[in-house]
This record gives C-alpha cells, structure tokens and sequence, in this order.
C-alpha cells in the first residue's frame, strides 16, 4: 500500500503542472493490442479510453461489469460496434478496426462509419483535415478532446484534424451523437462530443516501425520507441514524416508529427499519465470548386499550376503553414476507499495560418498617408516606385494567421455513497489567449513565390512603418465551469442519472479592420475595449432499464450550450450588428440496446431544438464580415446499427441514419443601405449540408494471419445553400482493406506485416461538403426580392471533392 506522503506529493505534481501552465499564459504493428483492460473494479480515465461514459458507475454496476466484462470487451462488427452502457446515444470505434484503416487516417475519416456522423475528406491520406456533421450539427458545433483535453479552436470552435494524432497512436474513438457528459470541457458544443485516447504503454522494449506508399507519391515513415517497464514507468514516443503530392492541380502536403506518452503506476490505485501531441505541417490548398467551376473546367480544376506576373490565383500562394502542440497530464488518484479524483491539466500552443495572394496593392509615391492597399515600396521589384494616381497593381502574399496560448485544468471527484448511489462533481477551468491578424508580405512578381510562406517578415507596409493588416484581433477566453452528477441503481435492472453543469465564459479583447489605415480602399475602425459574457445552467437527466444481461431500454435528454464565436462578439460589436444570442439545443435519445454472442444491435429515435444557429454573413452598408443567426432548427430522425458474426472469422457490420433537419425561422441577413433588415425566407427549409440518408455497411473476415474487408458508404444528396436552390447528388463509394501477419523472423525481428488499403474502388467523382455557410441563395430565379423590392443576394456555395481511386501499401514491423 502506498503511503500518504507519496499520494499527496503525487497529487501536488499535477496540481503544480496546472498552476504553471496558467502562469505561463499572462508497429505500428497489426497484431498490437488495444490497452488492457483490468477486470477489478475501476473506473475509466480520460486518457486509457475515450469512453468515460461510465466514469460515475455505482458499486453494483461496477460489480456487474466484473461478471460480465468478457462479454463486453467482445469485438463487434470487426471494432466499428462497442458494447455500450450510459443511457443516451454513444458510439466507440475501437483498436480492432483502427490499425486496419489506411495509414495516416485522421479521427473524421474513423467516424464516417458510426451512426448519424456525416464525414468526408478531400483526400484520404489524412493529410488535409476532414469535414463531418452529426445530426445536421456542423464541426464546430461539437465538442473534441484528446486524452480528456480540448482541441476545438478557442475563438471559432473550428477544428483541424491533421494536426492531431498518428493512426498507430490512436486507443480508441469515441462518439457522444447528442448529448455530451456535463463534466467534458465543452463551451461550443451545442451538438455532441468527440473524443479519443492514444493507447498506453507497452509493458515490452522495442522499436515499432511502418513504411507506406501510395497514390501521388504518397510516402509516409512510423516509428515508435517503446521503452518498457522502467520501474513504475513505462513510456513510448514516437515520430512520423508523411508527404503527398495533391490529387489534382500543383503542390504538396508535408506533415511531421511527433507524440508520447508516460505512464507512472504508483500503485494499483494511483497513477499519474503525460502525453505530448506535437505537428508541423507546411500544405498547399486545395481550391473549392462552385458547380459552375466544375461544368466549366472539370472535375481536377484547381489553383494555376504555372505563374503569369500579377497571377493571385497561383498555387505556391495558397498555402497552409502550422505548428502546435498540446501536453497534459491525467492524475488518477484513489484518496479513500469511496472518493477518487481525477485531474487533467494540459497546455496548448497553437501558430499559423493560411496565405493567399492578392493583386489589388499598387505602388505609391505618397510617402505621407497610410492607404490601405497603396505602399510606397517596389512591390513588383523592378527597381522603381511609380508614379501616378493609382500606382502599380502588384502581387502580394495575405495571411490569415493565428497564435493560440491554452493552459487549463479539469478536476474532478467521483465518491460513493452507497451501493447504488455514487456522485460526480468537479470543476474545468481554462484561460486562453489567441491573437489573430492577416498581414500582407511580399511575394516575387517574378515567380509568383511568397518571400516567407509564414508571413512573419517582408511586410507591406505604410509610410508610417504599420504593417499592411486586413485586420487585427486578440482575445482572451476565461471559461469557468462547475458541475455535478448523481448515478442511482435501485437494483440490477434499472440506473438513473441527472446531472447540471454551471458554465460561465468572459471573452474580452480588441478587434481592428483595416489597422492603420486612414484611407483608400478602407479606413481603419474598431474598438480595444470589447467583451462578452455568456452563462447558462445545462441539465442532463438519463434512465435505463435492463430486462436482461442482453437488453437494454434507455431514454436521455439534455441541453446544450455554446457561448457565440470571438468574431461573432467582437465584429457585430464594432460594426454596430445586433449582438449574437449564444447557441443552446435540447437534445433527445431514446434508444434500444441488444447485445449477445452473435448478434448485436442498437436502434434509436433523436430530437433536437435547436436555438440560434450563428452563421457568417455581411454586413451590407461597411461590406464588413459579421455574423447573424437563424433562431431555430429542428432536428430529429433515425439511426440504427448492426452486427452479426456469421462465424468467428467473419463478421458484418451497418448501420443506417435518417436525418430530417429543419429550418423553423427566416434568416436575418442584416440591414441594407436604406437601414431596412433583409430577410431570406427560409423557414421550412431543409438545413444546408445535410443528408437526409446516409448508410454503412461493411463485410469483414479475420482468421489467423489474415484479414479482409470490403466496404461500403452511401450518402443520399443535399442542398448547399440555405434557400435550397442548389442540391448536389448523393454518392456511394466502395473500399477494401486487406493485410497478412508474418509469423516473427527472430527474437528481435517480431510481428512483421504488410497491409493494402484501396479507397473509392469505383473511381467516383463528387460533391461532398458545402463549405460556404454564408451561401444563403444559390439561385434566385423564383424572384426572391427584399424590403426595397431589389432582388435578394446569391451567393455559389463551393464545394469539397471526392477522392478519385486511390492505393496504399504498408509494411511494418516491432523490432528488439
């Protein structure tokens, strides 16, 4: 038994850790186990699994889970199904089916196969982020943590999944469709939760290595060490490099990554885990076609592959540099045979952007007044400044930049108070920094080539030495939240919960259009002294009622929050626009569980209220970016899924989601000029970028040294503006995945394998993913008019595209 002195220095380290981080703000292999699972009663933590759904199970069920914890650990459906037990909709993807995705994946390609999740990607190397929706809730509507810390953009809620995560690193991934636990870090999930865990420390030194290849000289390098058993520690880090050429026009996608973690076990009930998530990433962009685009140039139409002087559209301008890392710790500590804590500090530091070229600067003579868009410097480097009225147009180098620094802290309690009654309650705290700004640099009117694709030096500047900025943002987000949880099982059949979570969040700052600048194509304005406040109580109630070990009858319903977005604050603010209403949704599931050796299935009904959707817009009198909102949406539907082992090596698995998503108000675009609000007439209308169909199935087979599976994927079509006047057809897409165990070669040679991945088998070319949402009207040919009797605005929504057939071939290794 450890004595109280080491618990209570223990427990000061990772309290010492959250402090700090507050001040410091003002193989890969195809036979690796997922981590094992003890069979004594203990709760989940935030980094060994990513479903802490039961994190606040009584002592019978945690007694029943012992019994019965050989069923419950059954691989389903090849690892995309788990055995679930919280009443309200989740859904794990677990090990089983993750080291057999292709290689690089990133967490929105794992979940395209879990019910009422919406995920495509612009190319399947992981490499370019991904786009994906739950229930019509779009990305940054959803919360997202690693190893229980969150990754969600601190101003926008946006997130981007190439910058976390290697596939071999991934335990498992989990997904909350509705109703996200009231003590995750959440303050923009007004929909669900996402979240994942990297797995835990192999007991065993070695050295995992895999090497890919594939499709557009794909090319990418896994290595993992593997430390062992160092006394109570044991640890692994690993490091990959992955390189692709695009799949159409011109450019390259680099991405190194590295990741650790450490495991001290203090005791078999106290342990203390560090994880690292490191990325450096320098990409090309992908240009997002509208449909006119595609009719006019074909499905590979992308940025200018080859440069004529003043071209803004040329590919080596469209860049996408970043770098980031998070750390955090998970402290599990057991303080007395009833009361356990948990806590999770973590620190995380974001720097980057995305450049785009842009052709309106033009040289000056004026030496005396700053004009946005006018330098006196030799823009185009012919070795004079010209004179002139309007100058010179030349080419510079935009970008949208952003630093963010994020220390937090996520305590919490789990106590016991009976046999059947145990309480949850703690608190999350977080204070994060971000500053935000697009500077214009200089690029070569030569080539076409930004002098430093970072955008940190080479500045357009005015005669007065500011540097060129379309604007200028910072933001500090205090967010405070405190909640709690009660969990009663009167007896083996039924399990009631009911929590409530108290958010607070403070953004302040200031925000800049134009800095600077006392003319020309903008003046200058904005505000150093803007703030908002936003807070709310959310409850969270559940019931379950098991007839059987096989069955279970669950009903939950809670409410969301999401306080409005920093721009959303700070530009209506300073442009004079309507301040924006924070997010809120009731969120409804009502679901049946069944679960036995060979068939397991889980259907369930969903209905959510949704309350002041925040979308961008313009302001129509500055032509300022601004945002607005649609007071409600409505939607609910049905999922289901399924799997069934035909034998013990072969296995199917699906699932089926039907979404109805309703607009139940008109869209508020703003005053006009005449100081009238323009109204677009959307109620009744069916939410953008939303498939009222969509469908997985996939048929798998796992015997001895090898594996198979074929799969497919079916999304039904969608609009892509608000107004529902332009709809993109629906598309099915096949896959296969394949790989052989080697039996191992030597005592230091051990678990080699080779694995092919195939994607888009048929070659499909589509539409995937609207990405404009201030597309409001596509096509204005029914004669939509305004309050002046002018014809409404359009605006082409642009479009993701499908990746064309693609192969991956990957072979591994554990070495020593």
């Amino acid at each position: 038994m450890m004595k109280r002195n080491h618990l209570s220095l223990a427990i000061a380290v990772v309290f010492c850790m959250a402090a700090g981080s507050a001040m410091a703000q003002d193989a890969a292999s195809q036979a690796q186990p997922a981590a094992t699972k003890d069979t004594t009663q203990q709760r989940t933590s935030v980094s060994s699994t990513s479903n802490t759904t039961n994190s606040n199970d009584t002592k019978r069920v945690q007694e029943l889970n012992t019994v019965t914890v050989q069923a419950q650990s059954l691989s389903l459906g090849g690892g995309l199904m788990s055995v679930q037990t919280a009443p309200k909709a989740v859904s794990t993807i677990s090990r089983d089916a993750i080291v057999k995705a292709p290689p690089g994946s990133n967490f929105t390609q794992m979940i395209g196969s879990i019910p009422g999740v919406n995920a495509s990607t612009d190319d399947v190397t992981g490499l370019s982020d991904g786009n994906y929706s739950i229930r019509g809730f779009n990305s940054s509507e959803i919360g997202v943590t690693v190893n229980g810390a969150p990754i969600t953009d601190t101003g926008s809620y946006a997130v981007y999944a190439t910058e976390y995560g290697d596939s071999e690193n991934y335990g498992d991934i989990t997904v909350l469709q509705g109703i996200p636990d009231v003590d995750m870090p959440d303050s923009g999930a007004a929909g669900g939760h996402i979240a994942w865990a990297t797995i835990d420390p192999s007991h065993t030194a070695g050295v995992d290595v895999t090497q890919s290849l594939g499709s557009h000289d794909y090319r990418r390098t896994f290595v993992r060490l593997n430390t062992g058993d160092t006394g109570p520690v044991r640890s692994w880090l690993s490091y990959s490099d992955n390189s692709a050429d695009k799949w159409r026009g011109a450019g390259d996608l680099n991405v190194t990554k590295v990741e650790g973690k450490s495991l001290w076990t203090i005791d078999s009930n106290n342990s203390i885990s560090a994880s690292l998530q490191y990325n450096r990433e320098v990409r090309n962009g992908y240009y997002s076609l509208t449909k006119s685009d595609l009719a006019k140039h074909g499905y590979f139409y992308d940025y200018d592959t080859t440069y004529t002087p003043g071209d803004s559209q040329y590919y080596q301008l469209h860049n996408n540099p970043f770098r980031n890392y998070m750390f955090s710790l998970d402290g599990e500590f057991k303080l007395t045979d009833s009361l356990r804590l948990s806590v999770v500090p973590y620190f995380q530091y974001g720097d980057g952007g995305g450049g785009t070229g842009s052709s309106y600067f033009a040289e000056t003579t004026n030496s005396t007044q700053n004009l946005y868009e006018s330098a006196h410097q030799d823009l185009n480097q012919d070795g004079a400044i010209v004179t002139g009225p309007n100058g010179k147009k030349a080419l510079v180098y935009g970008f949208n930049a952003s630093t963010t620094y994020r220390p937090g802290v996520l305590a919490k309690f789990n106590q016991d108070l009976s046999m059947d009654n145990s309480l949850e309650y703690g608190f999350w705290y977080e204070r994060a920094r971000q500053q935000q700004n697009d500077k214009y640099s200089m690029a070569s009117y030569a080539t076409g080539v930004p002098n430093d694709v970072w955008g940190v030096s080479n500045y357009v500047l005015y005669p007065d030495g500011q540097i060129q900025n379309a604007y200028e943002e910072y933001t500090t987000t205090e967010i405070k939240k405190g909640f709690i949880t009660d969990t009663w099982t009167p007896n083996d059949q039924w399990l009631l919960t009911a929590g409530l979570a108290y958010l607070h969040v403070e953004r302040t700052g200031f925000a800049y259009e134009n800095p600077g600048s006392t003319g020309g194509y903008a003046a200058g304005f904005g505000s150093d002294d803007l703030n908002g406040t936003y807070h709310k109580f959310t409850p969270a109630v559940g019931v379950k009622f098991s007839p059987n070990e096989n069955s279970q009858i669950y009903y939950g319903i809670g409410e969301t929050y999401r306080a409005p977005p920093n721009g959303a604050v700070f530009l209506n603010q300073i442009t004079g626009t309507a301040a924006n209403k924070p997010e809120s949704a009731w969120n409804n599931d009502l679901g049946y569980r069944y679960y036995n050796d060979r068939f397991s299935a889980n259907v369930m009904l969903y209905h959510s209220n949704f309350n002041n959707k925040t979308i961008s817009a313009k302001d129509q009198l500055t032509g300022e970016p601004v945002y607005t909102q649609i007071a409600r949406v409505r939607q609910q539907g049905f999922a289901a899924e399924a799997s069934f082992n035909i034998t013990e090596a072969w296995k199917v698995y699906g699932q089926y989601t039907f979404t109805d998503a309703t607009v139940q108000s008109d869209l508020n675009a703003g005053k006009n000029k005449a100081g009238q609000y323009v109204y677009y007439p959307t109620d009744g209308k069916t939410l953008f970028n939303t498939p009222r169909n969509i469908g997985y199935l996939q048929l798998s087979y796992d015997q001895g040294p090898l594996w198979a599976s074929i799969y497919g994927n079916y999304h039904s079509s969608m609009y892509g503006d608000f107004m529902n006047t332009e709809k993109v057809g629906g598309y099915t897409t096949f896959g296969f995945n394949a790989g052989y165990r080697f039996s191992d070669f030597s005592s230091w040679f051990r678990q080699p394998y080779v694995k092919l991945n195939v994607s888009n088998i048929g070659d499909r070319h589509a539409l995937t993913n609207a990405g404009n949402a201030a597309a409001f009207l596509a096509n204005n040919s029914a004669g939509y008019v305004g309050p002046d009797g002018k014809p409404l605005a359009t605006s082409a929504p642009y479009y993701s595209l499908l990746e064309p057939r693609t192969f991956m071939v990957t072979v591994g290794a554990s070495f020593f």
